[in-house]
């Protein structure tokens, strides 16, 4: 994958250390998430994401707004409850700026460097209380595959889209 991606409102770069601060106030937004720590360990956590993202070849970007630089999130690949050759795509705004189109404009671009990298297939796996991921996901072409029960009975969604066939040119 590359390095940086960029779409005409966003730009997305590997996340570091320098993104621990907002990263922090992304946690405290969830209701039953994990406690954040300190700054520190935010940064060396972060930090350790960029190393795997570079041993990998694949990991989560900064999603940053392209005039002001301001972070609004983050995408990208992880293995999460997918594989390494088939990853999962995920995606999550701060709470103050979702309903722009963001999330969508930045799967979009992860996606479609994806599928540019090689990589067959994409998963998605979603809580069924989410709608607004369905909807970024059916945007971009993602159908549901399959239900399961997850982590204190929530119900997950697994969602699929496979690399779009690439059109041969003929030679005259």
């Amino acid at each position: 994958m590359p390095s940086a991606l960029e779409t005409p409102r966003l730009r997305l770069r590997p996340r570091d250390g320098r993104d621990a601060e907002w990263n922090l106030a992304l946690l405290a937004e969830h209701p039953l998430g994990r406690a954040p720590g300190s700054v520190e360990d935010e940064r060396e956590r972060l930090d350790a994401q960029r190393a795997t993202f570079e041993e990998r070849g694949f990991g989560l970007y900064a999603i940053e707004l392209a005039d002001t630089d301001e972070p609004v999130g983050y995408c990208g690949l992880i293995v999460g409850r997918a594989s390494a050759a088939q990853p999962e795509l995920a995606y999550e705004l701060l709470r103050g700026q979702v309903g722009a189109g963001y999330a969508t404009e930045a799967a979009s671009a992860v996606a479609d460097a994806a599928f540019d990298a090689g990589y067959p297939v994409l998963w998605a796996t979603v809580e069924t209380w989410n709608a607004p991921s369905f909807g970024v996901l059916r945007k971009l072409g993602f159908t549901p595959t399959r239900r399961v029960s997850g982590d204190a009975g929530k119900v997950l969604v697994w969602m699929r889209r496979r690399a779009p066939r690439r059109r041969h040119r003929t030679l005259p």
